[in-house]
């Protein structure tokens, strides 16, 4: 499998949010937990981070490993993410001034460890989310026009 492969994507997120900035970093896993995710069991649907002293994401479902018994955690359970300080800093700063959201986008593993996606978002409204539909249609037209020409 190619490195930066995402294994698991939150597509809802672009639909509901516009992405003004991404930032990698490291999750702290359990050890069935990590063998779940190889098996590209999880989902960021309604998953979001806070920001305190540390950031956590909360709401990603890990569905448990089916031969890990005993050593399953559960699968809602927040997970600490691994930043910087001055990092969690900034996110805390922007958060609160700019009233703006941290979702995790996509989840994927670097060099044999998990690595999460987050983007620092901004909220959709519903008029916003229809000129996005429109202007995809409209490029979508357009290359059906161009293929046809041809």
């Amino acid at each position: 499998m190619p490195q930066n492969t995402p294994l698991i994507q939150n597509r809802k997120a672009y639909h509901e949010f516009f992405v003004l900035e991404s930032i990698e970093c490291g999750i702290e896993l359990r050890g069935t937990e990590v063998k779940s995710l190889r098996q590209g069991r999880a989902n960021l649907k309604d998953a979001w981070c806070s920001v305190d002293r540390e950031v956590y994401v909360k709401g990603m479902h890990i569905s448990p490993y089916e031969q890990g018994n005993r050593f399953n955690t559960d699968p809602l359970r927040p997970r600490r993410l691994l930043l910087h300080r001055r990092e969690i800093n900034r996110l805390a700063l922007e958060i609160k001034r700019q009233g703006l959201t941290l979702i995790p986008l996509r989840l994927y593993f670097k060099k044999g460890r998990a690595k999460i996606e987050l983007g620092l978002c901004k909220g959709k409204k519903l008029h916003d989310k229809r000129a996005v539909a429109a202007e995809k249609g409209a490029k979508r037209e357009m290359e059906r026009a161009v293929k046809s020409a041809l």
